[in-house]
Parts: structure tokens; sequence; C-alpha cells
């Protein structure tokens, strides 16, 4: 148990750290408008589609 806590258990840490850290990063290689944030449109709560789902679903 001791072989666990000293070399498998720090190495496991290190490499889920240096994973998450090449996840975060690949966004650098991203093409450009990929690497954009998501564009954002106002949409009124009660648009065309709101009141279609609310007719379907009213008993």
């Amino acid at each position: 148990m001791a072989i666990f806590r000293q070399y498998i258990a720090p190495l496991l840490a290190v490499l889920i750290f240096l994973l998450a850290l090449v996840a975060v990063s690949a966004r650098i290689f991203l093409p450009g408008d990929l690497a954009a944030p998501a564009p954002v449109s106002e949409m009124s709560p009660m648009g065309e589609q709101a009141q279609v789902f609310l007719n379907t679903i009213r008993v």
C-alpha cells in the first residue's frame, strides 16, 4: 500500500493535471472561427417556438 501512496497516486494526479492542461491549451490550435465565443442573440421569451411549445403541452 505504501508503494501506491508514494509512487502511483502522485503519478496519477500529475497525469490527470497534464491531460487537463493539454485539453485547455488545445484551444490555441483551433481555427479562428471556432476559438471565438459563441454568438449571443436576443430572443424574446414568448417567441414563435416558445408559443408552439406552450400550445403543444397544454391539456
